[in-house]
């Protein structure tokens, strides 16, 4: 379908609350909207206003009562004319009501095809777009408060503001390429150095708040590894509080990676229990040691599981994680080794020493897994998407680059193609530069009527 076949298209989406005594909602949008809110309601509606109106059928048969709302364009969500029709929540009627609306001129919606028509009329950004599906399917409160807080566009400032300061730097740089025949060299201007460093400052605290904004949005993804018997089955059904996995003194019990979806205080954790890391020719051990494996390079927490005789060995297990994913040692057994529970900074790596048997230590634990899920984090906190953390990381990248050309090769021309990138992976987060296919990919998934 073109474009302007796109914006010559009526279309209307059906939603309604389960049971026959809930409401049932028909939404219809495009330039035929006037038409057939005068032919339901037999007259010319009132802008703004909750209409009482019998919706009858072509041969001016009654298909149900309800209310009839019209928003003219541009004062409307998809920034088109847009009516809204409220009747009873049957499916049979509100059936009946769709086919009378195709008959005036309107086609089923697409999944996501009215937050497109936002997006494509200016209404709302890429990133506030994706907020909407966020919304809806937000599992906690959190999630649900940082997704509105993406849809009224903190997330999207942000990104505008660090947007402007890079477009500043770019047009410094690219004035100081323009006059190559000056005697000084423009380029090392210490003003283009700290507007660089502030920068990359401004983008590494975004890049932290999106990385806390998929938390909220997606859950934290914790990932429990540790040899076998070390208690990885009992603190992933300590955390549960139910009996999820299975725990035995046998060796290699879990064989396959174990999954748990916990709230805590309204924050989501996705739990995960792998197989123990060790050496085995079982084959299907051998497969669950490397699906455990896996889970801890997906994951934003790894639990390594451990005890005091065997902890230093241990950390090998974390020595080859992703800078950006969070380390804890939990040394279990406390109560075998009468050491008191409490808790450690080494490095980059937090410890807690706890024991899953008796449950000493385990609410400092959860508290840290509250924060780090995204608790305390403010008023301002925002959704996020995995897309939005790959960009800013694109756009560190280019900045990285962009400071070595400028410090080691005074190379203009190389930091301002490095900038230019950097604009680009930036725009690809609101919308600003974007594909086809992108675009696709991202409002297929939302639900109809969206």
């Amino acid at each position: 379908m073109t474009a302007d076949a796109f914006y010559e298209d009526t279309i209307a989406a059906m939603a309604s609350a389960p049971g026959a005594a809930g409401v049932g909602i028909v939404r219809v949008s495009g330039p035929r909207v006037p038409f057939i809110a005068e032919a339901l309601l037999s007259r010319a509606p009132t802008p703004r206003h909750a209409h009482f109106a019998a919706f009858r059928n072509a041969d001016g048969q009654l298909i149900d009562r309800g209310l009839l709302l019209y928003f003219p364009s541009p004062a409307s969500y998809t920034g088109e004319h847009v009516l809204e029709l409220q009747g009873h929540g049957s499916t049979v009627l509100l059936a009946a009501l769709l086919r009378r609306i195709g008959e005036l001129g309107a086609r089923l919606a697409r999944p996501g095809e009215f937050t497109e028509r936002a997006f494509l009329n200016g209404k709302l950004d890429l990133a506030q777009a994706e907020a909407v599906a966020d919304l809806i399917a937000a599992r906690s409160q959190a999630g649900a408060h940082a997704a509105l807080q993406s849809m009224e566009g903190v997330f999207s400032n942000k990104v505008e503001a660090l947007l402007h300061a890079l477009i500043a730097l770019r047009v410094h740089i690219e004035a100081a390429i323009d006059f190559p025949e000056e005697e000084i060299d423009f380029l090392t201007d210490p003003a283009i150095a700290r507007q660089l460093e502030a920068l990359r400052t401004q983008l590494d605290e975004l890049l932290r708040e999106t990385r806390r904004g998929v938390r909220l949005n997606d859950g934290l993804r914790i990932a429990i590894v540790g040899r076998p018997n070390a208690g990885k089955s009992s603190l992933l059904n300590a955390l549960a509080g139910n009996e999820r996995a299975i725990v035995t003194d046998i060796a290699g019990t879990t064989r396959d990676v174990v999954r748990e979806s916990i709230h805590l205080d309204g924050y989501t954790l996705e739990l995960a229990d792998t197989a123990g890391l060790r050496d085995t020719h079982d084959p299907v051990e051998r497969e669950g040691v490397r699906r455990a494996h896996s889970e801890r390079e997906r994951a934003d927490v790894v639990l390594l599981v451990t005890d005091a005789q065997h902890a230093e060995a241990d950390l090998a297990w974390l020595a080859d994680l992703p800078p950006a994913v969070e380390r804890i040692v939990i040394v279990n057994k406390i109560d075998l080794d009468s050491e008191q529970a409490h808790t450690e900074q080494r490095v980059d790596t937090k410890w807690l020493w706890l024991s899953t048997k008796t449950g000493d230590g385990l609410e400092t634990l959860r508290e840290y897994l509250k924060q780090l899920a995204g608790a305390g984090s403010g008023e301002g906190a925002f959704s996020a998407r995995r897309r939005h953390v790959l960009a800013l990381e694109q756009v560190a990248a280019h900045l990285a680059r962009t400071t070595i050309v400028l410090t080691e090769n005074r190379a203009g021309e190389l930091a301002a193609e490095e900038l230019r990138h950097a604009q680009h992976a930036l725009g690809e987060i609101t919308g600003t530069y974007t594909s086809d296919d992108l675009l696709g990919a991202i409002f297929s998934s939302f639900c109809i009527g969206k």
